[in-house]
């Protein structure tokens, strides 16, 4: 039972990070920060896609799925709508190779409208502070 969870959870986690990775610069719109978490993210989930590569979580989610003696994905609510999702039938290579050209696509207009929000922000702090003010001691009086 414990094994059937963990694939579970697993599961979870890959949908997670796949939507993060698709459309997590929708997240970079509200916190400008986070690009430093998903950019690593893109690069990770284009790299799978161009090249081919399996990505660790789904032979995480199989090894707990052999552990608890599934053969496949049979049955249950998450096998039966998310891994579909994760796991398209008949994905082709071209057809991961426009997966990550998807992604790339989506981001860069997802940051794309990052810059050009916060550019401004970043531009007027900046012209404040090099602005001249008033000095220590100065009552805004002058002669």
């Amino acid at each position: 039972m414990t094994e059937r969870l963990l694939a579970d959870l697993t599961l979870l986690l890959h949908l997670a990070f796949v939507l993060f990775v698709l459309l997590g610069g929708a997240l970079v719109l509200w916190r400008w920060r986070l690009a430093w978490l998903h950019l690593p993210a893109v690069l990770w989930g284009v790299l799978v896609e161009l090249t081919g590569w399996v990505c660790p979580l789904t032979y995480l989610e199989q090894h707990w799925r052999q552990q608890a003696g599934l053969a496949g994905y049979e049955g249950g609510f998450i096998e039966h709508y998310l891994v579909p999702l994760i796991y398209p039938p008949g994905l082709s290579r071209g057809g991961q190779v426009a997966i990550g050209v998807l992604v790339i696509l989506v981001n860069l207009g997802l940051y794309a409208w990052a810059l050009r929000r916060h550019r401004p922000r970043a531009a007027t702090r900046r012209a404040a502070a090099l602005a001249p003010g008033p000095r220590s001691g100065d009552n805004g009086a002058h002669d």
